[in-house]
């Protein structure tokens, strides 16, 4: 199992390839599982939706440079015989027991299925968007999603930048939009001071966050803040924040507004994985498997909790994955030290539930396809909503809009359907057995 497929080789329509492991997600998790398995003497796919391993945390571009534990993983991941890359490529059903169908950007030709002994999620996570006025507004984007842009070569050198939300994040994209020559107008976290002076006096605990924190600081960050309605006309012009009981307005060119961050747990529901009812991060033991027979799980799809935390919980998924439990159960006390790290960030960056109340009758909920808030607030969930007024069925399919109607009106999850993303009729077609 030495071939590699990163869109350098054409895949027949119907193909089937057969591993002892498959790993769905190549971030930081991804990553250190394939390493652990492979090295564990098990034949190891590893398939991501991006061109090349890394996630959204080590996403590079343009001026970027990985740092050297992400080159690091590369390389060793590159290198080894037992690890296929499937790059660009996204998960789109579970047609039979032990058998995902897969699809390539790469190719017309590039449907397949992969076949399991075990299979590990290291699906991630995404940003937590919430409605306010103004936030479809052309030049405001998320915290996540503007570190995405400028890695890719988004030009904001000059440019006056407003970053708001919560949580990390916010301080790492306002490092890198100024690594990039943007000018960081303020940093808006709407925690309270007093959790955040808690928190960073528990850093001594976790040397290298704390490290990694001094690095972070910026004078315009302001505690205690958050977004209150972006202003303009065909694009942002300014916006206006709450901080410290008065309201301020500060011109700009962009917003970068995110509230955290929620697991990307769609493949297990659709799996049947059992996840928590609140965070809806997949539910994993101590070695990383998931209710489920022959899945494990790591990263921050289990509970967001930060890299560190995410290559440990990769390596001992991937050893498990392997028959190596005495490998992988040695790590578990480094795991929950991280595992402590995860709770301060969850308890510090609790959001202020005067957050759900930012988005007025005609602030659209869907952006995709332009639903107000007054059209769906009464539905019970996201399946109801979505019956009398389209709300989730537009191309991010309910992952933004379903995301944050949980937030702000308490709607239960609702059970993804195959196919989990865009797919080609051709790849639609094929059946359990890798036919067309």
């Amino acid at each position: 199992m030495s071939a590699r497929h990163t869109g350098t080789g054409q895949a027949p329509a119907a193909c089937q390839r057969r591993y002892d492991v498959l790993i769905v997600g190549a971030g930081p998790a991804g990553m250190a599982a394939a390493r652990a398995a492979a090295g564990s003497g098990c034949s190891v796919a590893l398939i991501d939706d991006n061109p090349a391993p890394g996630g959204q945390i080590w996403r590079d571009g343009p001026g970027e440079r990985l740092p050297a534990q992400a080159r690091s993983l590369r390389h060793a991941i590159a290198a080894h015989g037992r690890i296929a890359l499937y790059a660009s490529t996204r998960v789109i059903a579970a047609p039979a027991p032990h058998t995902l169908l897969v699809e390539s950007d790469e190719s017309d030709e590039s449907a397949m299925h992969l076949q399991f002994r075990n299979l590990i999620l290291c699906t991630g996570a995404r940003e937590l968007l919430l409605p306010f006025p103004g936030w479809t507004l052309p030049g405001v984007t998320g915290a996540g999603g503007l570190q995405a842009l400028v890695k890719a070569g988004t030009p904001v050198r000059g440019e006056r930048i407003v970053i708001a939300g919560s949580g990390p994040l916010l301080l790492a994209a306002a490092a890198t939009a100024r690594r990039h020559g943007a000018h960081v107008a303020r940093i808006a976290e709407q925690a309270p001071l007093s959790r955040l002076t808690r928190f960073a006096g528990a850093l001594w605990r976790w040397p290298s966050k704390a490290a990694q924190a001094v690095a972070l600081l910026d004078g315009h960050y302001r505690a205690g803040s958050h977004v209150v309605e972006a202003l303009g006309d065909e694009r942002l012009r300014a916006v206006r924040i709450s901080q410290g009981g008065r309201t301020v307005a500060l011109a700009c060119d962009r917003l970068a507004c995110g509230f955290g961050l929620v697991p990307n747990s769609g493949l297990a529901a659709l799996l049947g994985c059992p996840l928590d009812p609140e965070s809806d991060a997949i539910a994993v033991d101590a070695l990383q498997r998931t209710g489920l027979p022959h899945v494990y799980a790591a990263g921050e799809c289990t509970g967001i909790g930060g890299s560190e935390l995410a290559l440990l919980e990769g390596r001992i998924a991937g050893y498990a994955a392997a028959g190596a439990d005495d490998r992988a159960g040695a790590l578990a006390a480094t795991r929950a030290r991280w595992h402590a790290f995860a709770e301060q960030v969850r308890t510090t960056f609790a959001l202020d539930p005067a957050l759900k109340t930012l988005a007025r009758a005609d602030t659209p909920l869907c952006r995709c396809e332009d639903v107000p808030l007054s059209a769906i607030q009464a539905y019970p969930d996201a399946w109801m909503a979505r019956m009398p007024s389209r709300c989730g069925m537009g191309a991010c399919q309910g992952r933004v809009c379903a995301t944050a109607g949980r937030v702000l009106f308490g709607w239960t999850r609702s059970t993804p359907r195959p196919p989990l993303s865009p797919a080609r009729i051709g790849t639609l077609m094929l059946d359990e057995n890798g036919r067309s």
